[in-house]
């Protein structure tokens, strides 16, 4: 039976993790750990609401060692928690607020002894061992389930600091602004630091003057793992940066422009990752150089009709990827969007992402994005819509700007300003927030 520890730190007094109070050695996280597992009721699922990272980590680390599972929803919507109780009756939840309400038997996140346990030993836990179920953030649909073994795990964020140059060389602090509870932020800010001998920042910074303060708060090197919509923030924030290492992007594809000026700002490389829920990371990129993603060691893809499947690594079965992947070789491939945002008007074809692109991409739009309302079924054509947050730029100049590189029947049509688009804390745009958008449009149009 094989076993991988929790974490690949081997020292007592090694540091996995910067808090306000200073560091946390592993013997004190241990600790916690096990001061927190204790404290555990007999149930078998917990959704772990913590939006401090290290308290977050320890919950997940006290979810592992007693063999609770846990779930991960990128929202914590009424919806989405009721969800939650028919899919795991036997749920609970840990969180460190105290202005929680959810509908959950909760459990708050205690105030620790300062006492450490004398003995050292660090869980040794069954790479076979479910200890996660993360669902998709519904940005297409209805979020999907997708449990995740612990040796699968593993593989694949040793995989990641391997290829990001930050595998037990000279030890780093990663700082995220996505939070842990996704995917992304789930394995490149808890688990990437705990199995790459790296330390992990508890905050979660959102604004760039918290983003700034975060890193000024730890020691250098320092990591930022971070995602376009922040990254773009912090640019026209124009704020001075603490020196960074790297900076690490992922949710959305960066444009080469957008990641060249975070380079030339952060004085550091810009490292692009590319994955699903379903996958975990699969692939890498450095978009200010190049457009193509180069694959982790032992992942394959595989054309399968109209899709392309990804297997080998730390992928256990062979997935269907959601988007449409050109290999270019064995290693390498493009990416030119999801095979669910195609849109089929008149019986022409674009992909949303490609239009999403273009859009934010004229100069004066700060963020913009595309909406495929649902079929009306009356015989009549339905026409996109756009948001756009564009200050001091008109319609006509947009929608002529626009007609310059797509064909008119793609022009949005309406065309909505808005003060902000409804994106969630890792800059997805859920398609159930642009519909809810759209209808209030409507409503008030109608009105």
């Amino acid at each position: 039976m094989s076993r991988f520890p929790l974490v690949s730190h081997v020292s007592p007094d090694s540091i996995i993790a910067w808090r306000t109070e200073g560091a946390v050695t592993l013997r004190q996280f241990l600790t916690e750990v096990s001061q927190l597992a204790a404290r555990f009721p007999a149930r078998g699922h917990l959704l772990n609401m913590c939006s401090d990272r290290y308290r977050f980590s320890v919950g997940l680390a006290a979810a592992i060692v007693t063999g609770k599972v846990s779930l991960l929803p990128s929202t914590h919507t009424p919806e989405t928690v009721r969800q939650i109780k028919v899919f795991a009756p036997d749920v609970f939840c840990l969180t460190d607020s105290d202005l929680c309400t959810v509908d959950l038997p909760l459990l708050r996140y205690p105030v620790m002894s300062g006492s450490q346990a004398e003995a050292f030993a660090i869980p040794q836990i069954d790479a076979s061992q479910r200890i996660a179920v993360v669902f998709t953030s519904g940005s297409t649909g209805t979020p999907q389930p997708h449990p995740k073994t612990w040796g699968a795990l593993v593989s694949s964020v040793q995989a990641e600091a391997a290829r990001l140059g930050l595998l037990h060389n000279i030890p780093h602090t990663l700082i995220g602004t996505v939070p842990p509870q996704h995917m992304y932020g789930f394995e490149s800010t808890v688990l990437m630091a705990w199995h790459s001998g790296n330390a992990l920042s508890h905050a979660q910074p959102f604004y760039p003057a918290d983003i700034c303060q975060a890193l000024a708060a730890v020691p250098t090197p320092r990591v930022l793992v971070s995602s376009p919509v922040h990254l773009r923030a912090l640019l026209d924030a124009e704020l001075a940066l603490p020196e960074l290492a790297l900076v690490v992007s992922a949710t959305a594809p960066l444009s080469a422009q957008l990641a060249q000026d975070v380079e030339a700002r952060c004085h550091a490389p810009l490292m692009e990752i590319y994955g699903s829920t379903e996958t975990g990371l699969i692939a890498t990129r450095r978009p200010a150089q190049s457009e193509e993603w180069r694959l982790l060691p032992g992942i394959k893809l595989i054309a399968d009709g109209d899709s392309v499947c990804a297997c080998g690594g730390h992928i256990e079965t062979m997935i269907a990827m959601g988007d449409m992947l050109e290999p270019v070789s064995d290693e390498h491939f493009l990416l030119h969007g999801r095979l669910a945002d195609l849109v089929n008007i008149a019986g022409k074809r674009h992909s949303l992402t490609s239009l999403n692109h273009l859009l934010n991409s004229i100069p004066g739009v700060v963020d913009g994005a595309f909406y495929m309302p649902d079929e009306s079924g009356n015989g009549h054509i339905t026409r996109l819509a756009a948001f756009v947050v564009a200050p001091g730029l008109q319609a006509p100049r947009l929608l002529a700007a626009l007609r310059e590189h797509i064909d008119p029947v793609f022009l949005p049509r309406p065309l909505l300003f808005v003060e902000e688009l409804p994106r969630n804390r890792t800059g997805k745009l859920p398609r159930a927030a642009l519909q809810a958008l759209f209808q209030a449009h409507a409503a008030q149009k109608s009105a």
